[in-house]
Formats: C-alpha cells, structure tokens, sequence
C-alpha cells in the first residue's frame, strides 16, 4: 500500500510564537510529533525563496530564486512535485498566495485551489480555514497522495500588518493550529502529516539572516517518526527527501538535503 503525505506550511510562523500562542493543540502536537524548535531555513529568508528552497532541496544560490518575483531556473531541477509525478503519484496544492504556484509545473497538479488572502477578506474570515476546508473535501472524496496545504495569514495578516510576537500575529498562528488539528483529527491514520513554517520574522519584517527570521519549527506525524520526540537543528532542505523517503520514490539527483529519518 503506497503511503501518502499532506504537508502544511504556516508562513512566518517562529517556534516562540507557536509555544505562546495559546492554542492547546500546541503542546498535543509536540506529544505526537518529532519534532525541531530551532530548525533553519535558507537566505533570503522570504517566502518564495524558502518554499522553492524547501520543494527542490538546494539553497535559492542554486535555484536563483531570491525574491518573490519567480523567475525560470538558469540550471532547471526537478523538484518534489516533478519526482512524484514522475513516479505517478497524485498531487494536489491549496494556497491563499498566487506566486506559491510556482513552486511546481503545472502539469504535476491533479487538483488545486488558490483563494487570495487579501482579496477574499470582504467575503470570508479566514482564508487558511477556508482552503482547510477544500483540502479536508479532496483528501474524502479523492485521497490524493500528496497534498500541500499553505496557510499564508499569520505572515500576511498576523506579522506584517500587526508585527511579529504581537497577539494579532499569535492568533493567526492559533487558527493556523486549528487548521492542523482537524487535518490530523481526520487523517492522521492515511497519512504522514508534515507541519512547518518557511521563516520566521521580526518586527513587520523577515528577509535577513538574523535567528528570528531563519529559526524555524518543524513537525513530522506518522509512523515513520517518534512521538514526542525533540530533536536538534535540522533544515527546510531535508524535507522533500524525507518525503520522497516516505513515499518512496527515488530523490531528484541534485537535491541537497538529507531525511529525517
């Protein structure tokens, strides 16, 4: 039976905000996860860098992403997204920030759904929660066998607008956990679930090599992994390998990182 993957990203989300937001699934998710507190991220620490970063396993120095205008690799590598397709694996995105998209090629999406953050504030609460939703109606009616879920609203609403470590910006990472809770509530049992934040921030900004945007969490669920488990370090580069590892599939040749497990 092939096993399958849902990986969530919280964009901004810092390890000290998740361990004071207040939501108690915070302290549920570190009982069932392994898990890093002070894992690393990549430089620029800004979103589109980060996720290209994490989908294709090198450092935007290789993959020449360093802003968040995605232009076409000068050496093309396949990324996680390129490999399951490869091995015909079924992938589906959920995402509330347009230039996310790129971190595939579009014919390595089976399904998908983009409802923009900001645009969609005048007829929805919450676009996280909303695009949970979506995910939660694919993942029952199809069963995909990877599925990214990008949570944009605790950098966008929470950190940029109100400023890191504020109670706005610790609010949005409690819905943010309450997102996770129902996705691991309902699927745990079918499916590795993968928590974990691009960068952090700092003020109503990230971008630079300071520990507060490039300090990072990360939550492995699944039985591949230990509960309850903290280990040291680790970098946004070992998750497609360790993905790939999962499911089992062969990693792209120039990826970087290393698994967790």
């Amino acid at each position: 039976m092939k096993k399958k993957v849902i990986l969530m990203s919280i964009d901004g989300m810092r390890p000290d905000g998740f361990l004071t937001c207040g939501n108690p699934y915070a302290e549920e998710m570190m009982k069932n996860a392994y898990y890093t507190l002070n894992g690393q991220t990549v430089f620029p620490s800004k979103t589109l860098p980060c996720h290209m970063s994490l989908f294709h396993s090198v450092t935007p120095q290789r993959h020449g992403i360093t802003t968040n205008v995605y232009q076409p690799m000068a050496r093309p590598l396949n990324g996680l997204f390129e490999q399951l397709h490869l091995f015909k694996r079924i992938c589906a995105m959920y995402y509330g920030w347009g230039e996310i998209r790129d971190v595939a090629t579009p014919a390595t999406v089976t399904y998908g759904e983009c409802i923009n953050a900001r645009r969609s504030a005048d007829r929805i609460e919450s676009s996280d929660t909303a695009l949970t939703d979506s995910a939660i109606a694919r993942l029952r009616s199809q069963a995909p066998d990877f599925v990214f879920l990008y949570q944009v609203e605790t950098d966008e609403k929470g950190g940029h607008d109100f400023g890191w470590m504020t109670e706005e910006y610790k609010a949005r990472i409690s819905t943010a956990l309450d997102n996770v809770r129902r996705v691991v509530q309902e699927f745990g049992d079918e499916y590795t679930v993968i928590v974990t934040a691009d960068h952090g921030g700092h003020d109503r900004m990230h971008g630079t090599d300071l520990p507060e945007d490039m300090t990072i969490p990360m939550f492995y669920m699944g039985p591949d992994f230990p509960k309850g488990v903290r280990f040291e370090g680790g970098s946004i580069l070992d998750i497609a390998p360790t993905i790939a590892k999962i499911m089992e599939i062969e990693p792209a040749d120039e990826w970087e990182g290393t698994p967790v497990i």
